[in-house]
């Protein structure tokens, strides 16, 4: 065989098995097994806490549901521009790091707070009484939707001293892709530079989806 043809077999095997790499598997609604494209509707699953892909016909089943075994994940993205909480009431609600989201489970009958580390979303003990505080001065909160929706808080710049809190009205699903992509980001004790960036970024997206909203205590 000339060398020349050799080396262009090798080349075209070399370019196949980038091919091969770069090929994902395509993501399917996981109630009727339809591919997905890559921006798709989500559900939630109430009990387990579970994300669940779905289609778009799929999805519309479930759209404003209530007391079925899933929910359609809402897209709604507020900043809450003017929220009002102090550092002692955030010590208050018993969360050990400065970035948690809280949400109201239909089935538990009551708000859960959870937050993210390098092992998955971890809940903590939330106190009633400074919970209910913070939403009679938080007028939007008064209309967080449940199950879909949580209020996103970002506390790390502003206990560092390097940036203002944020605090969202998100979809309950951006709140688990934030805690996945910690889990996946995450290196040794501190995290590393990588698992900052990718944290950095997500808020950075989700800030350029929202929409700024005022509120008003007793509104």
């Amino acid at each position: 065989m000339p060398l020349g043809t050799s080396a262009s077999m090798d080349q075209a095997f070399a370019a196949l098995r980038q091919f091969a790499r770069a090929r994902r598997p395509a993501e399917r609604c996981e109630l009727c097994s339809l591919e997905l494209g890559r921006e798709h509707p989500h559900l939630i699953e109430i009990a387990a806490r579970q994300v669940v892909c779905a289609c778009d016909a799929c999805a519309t089943l479930f759209d404003a549901m209530a007391g079925g075994r899933y929910r359609r994940v809402s897209r709604r993205a507020q900043l809450l521009a003017d929220f009002q909480i102090a550092d002692a009431e955030w010590d208050g609600l018993l969360i050990p790091i400065n970035m948690a989201f809280f949400f109201r489970s239909s089935v538990e009958g009551r708000v859960i707070a959870l937050y993210p580390s390098p092992a998955g979303a971890v809940e903590s003990l939330l106190p009633l009484d400074a919970w209910n505080a913070i939403v009679e001065r938080n007028a939007p909160l008064k209309h967080l939707r449940s199950d879909i929706e949580a209020l996103l808080v970002n506390r790390v710049g502003h206990g560092r001293e390097l940036s203002h809190a944020e605090y969202y009205i998100a979809p309950i699903d951006e709140c688990y892709r934030l805690v996945g992509l910690i889990r996946a980001n995450w290196k040794g004790l501190s995290g590393g530079n990588e698992v900052w960036t990718e944290i950095g970024r997500f808020f950075s997206d989700l800030r350029s989806r929202s929409d700024v909203v005022s509120g008003e205590a007793h509104a």
